[in-house]
């Protein structure tokens, strides 16, 4: 080629894809477990596997099978090079295999799109007089945890009965100490008042062991028990005790036939099954404890471009338990691939013997039939608001002349009263409705908030947002990228998102404002973009009420954050900016002084009274107020 000359786009030589580059790797490997990483021409991560021989994995890619189905034919041809990583064992492997498809979002893996723990039921055992309450996360608070529980609804109709049948205490234990008197919950018959001495400590004790062998499952002997002493009550002639009895025995009752489905062979199983349908799947997983059924959930996990049955349900067994401990019990609707290698991480997480069972007949094989209706029933249902969403979408951009329906909407919005705890908002939503875990808070740090100034305060949160993803994505790899702004406000705010994106080079994401028009009636919204008149549309149009819902959603979510950021403003004392000072050391300083000012006021030998309290600590406490 003579100088001076360069190539054409035509003549720039094309990276190599496919079988050949996947058999160029065979040389370089041998029969080690480990995991396989495969990417194409742009360095993007397609798919993440594990092999217990990484050589003959690979080598079944090296080169074309009618075996491969579609989608494994569609990844091969689009790979361009490969990553490897060695173990030491299988388990490994699978371990590193979904730590990888959590981080990297392979598009041909299977991922399970939900990461919420579940609630569980905690009675506490620190306290003289145990709380019960819900608890989620990690179990370090000392107590009984029983659960987990289908969802917060759950724990809370639990909860509800419980108290009617076992009378526990629910408040704080702040609380618990500054009562004087009995609650509304005493009048109501929902708690026994120990905090003011209207049940002694053995008694109470006797009411907690109750409630935890309900909960262990026990009930048949709770209720027995309780029988015999009303009978003794009645006996006595203590009717008011009896008939206080009785209605205990009412309500502990109406719990076990409020527990749904409760299988008499299956004391504790998590119950599990697949509904595959057009490419989209439904897991729904039945909680069953203590012989009874404490809830469902379903999830709706990305299939991986065609993955079949045994592949989804084995990467969202192993995702799903990823921070949760399994049962005993798996009840599953097909077989995982994998299952002995599947089983013994399982039982590892869990530290003892966890079963995978696919029943065939018996009572087990009612719930995973039960299990598979309730998968299928949502599937449809969900296809179903998917195609309507589709259509909402796609008339939103009619309406709002976009080049394509967006696949995701951010809304913005923010709270605050005369400038305090100022706070903005970010909802987003896409043809799957909200996705509630991209939703964003933003403290305003800046003047604006102290100002009351909602451009300021605009201008801060949509900053912070894109700083961010030009930071985290600046290439634009990643579905984080919003395809629509909606914007709560007129053309002021509409001109200030302008300015922040102009500013940012960020000049191809469209942006619209929604103002509450004419007497701020809903239905007269006024929708304002850059450099053209607003516009309104017909009372009666669908989009019209699609974007209503966004926006009441983002008001909804910016306002939910304010009042969280005002209740702990409320509480806050200068307490709080002493290090080493948490919860506990608080409530001691504030229940032995009486208040921060007193503390602030107190020596070191005052100080030093206090239970928790040590010597260096005080000296830490003395020298903040002092120095101040």
């Amino acid at each position: 080629m003579a100088d001076g000359v360069q190539d054409s786009p035509e003549q720039t030589e094309k990276v190599p894809t496919g079988h050949d580059v996947i058999h160029g790797y065979l040389r370089t490997l041998d029969s080690s477990p480990g995991v396989y990483r495969m990417l194409n021409a742009k360095a993007e991560v397609l798919y993440v596997g594990k092999a217990r021989n990484l050589k003959a994995r690979v080598s079944n890619y090296a080169r074309p099978s009618p075996q491969h189905s579609g989608r494994i034919t569609r990844m091969i041809l689009e790979t361009a090079s490969m990553m490897f990583l060695t173990t030491r064992t299988e388990t490994e492997a699978l371990l590193l295999e979904q730590n990888l498809i959590k981080q990297l979002k392979p598009r041909y893996n299977v991922l399970l799109r939900d990461d919420k723990s579940f609630p569980n039921i905690l009675i506490g055992k620190e306290h003289p007089y145990p709380q019960i309450k819900k608890h989620r996360g990690k179990r370090s608070e000392k107590g009984s945890y029983f659960g987990p529980f289908a969802s917060a609804g759950a724990v809370n109709r639990t909860l509800n009965q419980l108290q009617k049948v076992f009378l526990l205490r629910n408040c704080s234990d702040s609380m618990f100490e500054s009562r004087t008197r009995p609650c509304l919950l005493f009048q109501i018959k929902r708690c026994s008042a120990p905090c003011v001495g209207r049940v002694t400590p053995d008694q109470y004790a006797a009411q907690v062991q109750d409630a935890e062998r309900f909960l262990e499952g026990k009930s048949t002997e709770v209720q027995a028990q309780l029988a015999a002493q009303m009978a003794e009550a009645s006996e006595a002639m203590e009717f008011e005790r009896a008939a206080a009895l009785r209605d205990r025995i009412r309500a502990l009752t109406q719990v076990q036939s409020a527990q749904g489905i409760n299988p008499r062979g299956v004391a504790e199983a998590d119950v599990i099954a697949l509904h595959l349908e057009g490419g989209q799947a439904c897991v729904q997983v039945f909680f069953i404890r203590a012989n009874q059924s404490w809830g469902n959930r379903d999830f709706y996990p990305r299939t991986g471009s065609g993955a079949e049955e045994s592949e989804i349900l084995e990467a969202f067994v192993t995702q799903f338990y990823d921070d949760k401990e399994p049962p005993r019990l798996i009840l599953l609707s097909h077989p995982v691939e994998n299952e002995d290698l599947v089983t013994a991480l399982l039982a590892e997480r869990a530290g003892r013997k966890v079963e995978l069972a696919v029943p065939q007949r018996g009572e087990k094989a009612e719930l995973v039939e039960n299990a598979a209706r309730n998968a299928k029933e949502s599937l449809a249902r969900r296809m179903a608001e998917g195609a309507a969403q589709s259509r909402l979408l796609a008339g939103l951009a009619e309406a709002f002349d976009l080049d394509a329906p967006p696949r995701r909407i951010e809304i913005y919005d923010n709270a605050h009263i005369q400038g305090a705890d100022a706070v903005g908002g970010m909802v987003v939503a896409g043809p799957d409705g909200f996705v509630k875990g991209q939703y964003r808070k933003f403290n305003i740090k800046g003047e604006a908030g102290k100002q009351g100034d909602d451009f300021g305060m605009m201008k801060e949160v949509l900053t912070r947002r894109f700083e961010r993803l030009l930071k985290d994505d600046p290439d634009r790899k990643t579905d984080a990228w919003p395809d629509l702004l909606l914007i709560d406000g007129g053309a002021g705010q509409v001109s200030a998102v302008g300015e922040i994106l102009a500013g940012l080079g960020v000049d191809d994401v469209p942006y619209i404002g929604v103002a509450k028009g004419i007497d701020r009636d809903a239905g007269k919204e006024e929708f304002h973009r850059p450099g053209e008149p607003p516009f309104a549309l017909q009372r009666n149009d669908p989009v019209l009420y699609f974007v209503q819902r966004l926006r009441d959603e983002a008001h909804r979510w910016a306002n939910g954050a304010h009042r969280a950021k005002r209740s702990k403003a409320v509480g806050a004392t200068p307490l709080d900016d002493i290090p080493g000072i948490g919860a506990k050391r608080k409530r001691a300083l504030l229940a032995h002084f009486g208040s921060a000012k007193a503390v602030a006021r107190a020596g070191l030998s005052d100080l030093t009274a206090v239970e928790g309290i040590s010597e260096a600590m005080a000296r830490t406490i003395h020298d903040h107020f002092n120095e101040r």
